[in-house]
């Protein structure tokens, strides 16, 4: 069975330096297991294709009560870590959302939540910069490729044609005006 994609779109005033979306947090848990859902605390999203997984804070993980489940070692800007590793639940927009999400805990400055390669493979994510206004979209399930140039679409050089007038002579050197010569059926 196909699984119906979900999708969502956020739109910059002018051109964005950084894409940003609302993300909601809980624990990690499965929606279908009956038991009651946990809540669900809304923080600040940063999308960076640069980071492979999913990083948060400090903040994230004291305000929903985390427990690590291991650790790990992380490269990042200043160098390598050992940080605690923690499973929960991401909401993004218009119900697009991923259980039992494997992040790491990290220093991300005044965002909460950095959204990585983990979750961006998972499906369809465009930006584009139209009319001096950026936006970016995001879908999952991936439903098809998109290139901007396809291989299968041969580009053809154009050619530079001098125009000739109605009654220059023709070009091929008969004497005639090209009107009357190579130009009568035109």
């Amino acid at each position: 069975m196909l699984e119906r994609a979900k999708s969502f779109t956020a739109k910059a005033q002018g051109i964005a330096n950084v894409l940003l979306s609302v993300c909601g947090v809980c624990p990690a848990f499965d929606p279908l297991s009956g038991k009651p859902h946990p809540p669900i605390k809304k923080y600040t999203g940063l999308w960076d294709t640069g980071a492979s997984g999913t990083v948060i804070t400090k903040k994230v993980v004291d305000d929903l009560k985390l427990l690590p489940v291991g650790k790990t070692k992380v490269n990042h800007a200043d160098g390598e870590s050992i940080v605690n590793v923690y499973y929960v639940n991401i909401f993004l927009p218009n119900q697009v959302g991923f259980k039992f999400v494997k992040v790491t805990e990290g220093k991300l400055g005044n965002i909460d939540i950095l959204i990585g390669m983990d979750i961006i493979t998972k499906g369809d994510f465009a930006v584009t910069n139209f009319g001096g206004k950026t936006t970016f979209t995001f879908r999952v399930p991936s439903l098809e490729e998109i290139d901007f140039v396809s291989p299968s679409v041969e580009v053809k050089p154009v050619e530079a044609k001098a125009t000739i007038g109605r009654n220059q002579p023709c070009h091929c050197g008969s004497g005639k005006k090209y009107k009357n010569c190579h130009g009568k059926n035109k």
